[in-house]
């Protein structure tokens, strides 16, 4: 496979139209067969539900060359069951997990051209989502929806180099009790657009929420999980009916216990016993694990000196290991690897 002229070395994490996408219907109570298309452009009515309430759900993951030579993805099952709850708490229609890995296996071959090169340090990225897309002028769920697997060249999500992130405090909150949080939900990651753009422009690369309720807990950014070290190597991740589950989160604390022999706690983190952390990271599929250098709390910095020159020491090895098992450095534990098969494209 003639690999497609890009710089793969120096992509941003921008969208690149490829040549194919996924999409099928929903009406009448079921889905279609699904096609593969050309056509990049969405056509909707004018009152179509996503755009008058919002109605819309999406996924993130990536495919990318192993050091042998495999096209492969990580973990997309579960990209197709968060989905499945996402779309069931938005009243909509699931879409099965096994034709969601269908759909992007399909994607990924018909735009292998795209996957990036094994050490290029891109990735191929894939966006499944869906939206209502019948016209819904009363409030309502609508009753057809479309959903579809695009997929783009991107490279890291921060600047590269393992450069850590410094963070705010935000005085805006992210999500609300027993609200929509835990999904991916495109209206969460709509309002946090004024957040980020407001960090931004103070010099922050990203917000820390707080909760909603009390404004003492972590929670996460506008699109990462925290990990926290403490100075005796246990990593603490924090818990909340309001956090978006990552699969990364997820897969770096089952590397920390079952590959590295690491305390690992899942609880609520106070604000106040975060300056007492050795490390920091941020987590999720586009950055994997981010370190942070600083978080600013209103005029007060707490600092993570082990990252004064990239990730710290128990992060590094976080990474190092999860990236070696996406890369087909080191054994992967069952049914997380994702083989794209190039044979029967």
């Amino acid at each position: 496979m003639k690999k497609k002229e890009i710089d793969w070395r120096n992509l941003g994490f921008s969208y690149i139209q490829t040549e194919q996408r996924y999409v099928s219907n929903y009406k009448d109570g079921a889905w279609d067969d699904g096609i593969m298309t050309t056509d990049a452009n969405v056509v909707l009515n004018e009152c179509a539900g996503v755009l008058q309430y919002c109605q819309a759900c999406f996924e993130g993951l990536k495919a990318y060359t192993t050091e042998d030579g495999r096209i492969v993805t990580f973990r997309p099952d579960q990209n197709a069951l968060r989905m499945m709850d996402s779309a069931a708490r938005l009243e909509m229609p699931q879409f099965p997990k096994e034709r969601f890995l269908d759909a992007v296996t399909r994607v990924v071959k018909a735009n292998a051209a795209y996957v990036p090169p094994y050490g290029s340090g891109a990735t191929l990225y894939l966006r499944p989502y869906m939206f209502g897309s019948n016209a819904v002028i009363g409030v309502k769920p609508a009753e057809e929806f479309q959903f579809r697997v695009f997929a783009t060249p991107v490279g890291p999500y921060f600047n590269s180099d393992a450069k850590p992130v410094t963070i705010c405090v935000s005085d805006f909150d992210r999500a609300a009790p027993h609200g929509t949080g835990h999904i991916k939900a495109g209206l969460n990651y709509a309002m946090s657009l004024h957040a980020i753009v407001e960090a931004h422009k103070q010099g922050f690369d990203e917000n820390m929420y707080l909760d909603a309720a009390t404004r003492t807990k972590v929670e996460e950014t506008g699109g990462s999980n925290f990990l926290f070290v403490t100075k005796d190597n246990k990593i603490v991740t924090p818990k909340s009916d309001s956090i978006l589950p990552s699969i990364t989160r997820r897969s770096l604390v089952y590397v920390a216990k079952e590959y590295l022999g690491l305390e690992v706690e899942e609880r609520e983190v106070c604000l106040e016993e975060v300056k007492d952390f050795a490390e920091c990271g941020l987590c999720g599929t586009a950055a994997v694990i981010s370190p942070v250098g600083k978080i600013y709390d209103h005029g007060k910095e707490i600092l993570f000196p082990s990252a004064a020159k990239g990730m710290g020491p128990v992060i590094r090895q976080l990474y190092d290991t999860l990236t070696g098992i996406q890369m087909g450095r080191l054994e992967a534990p069952k049914e997380w690897i994702h083989v794209i098969d190039q044979e029967d494209k």
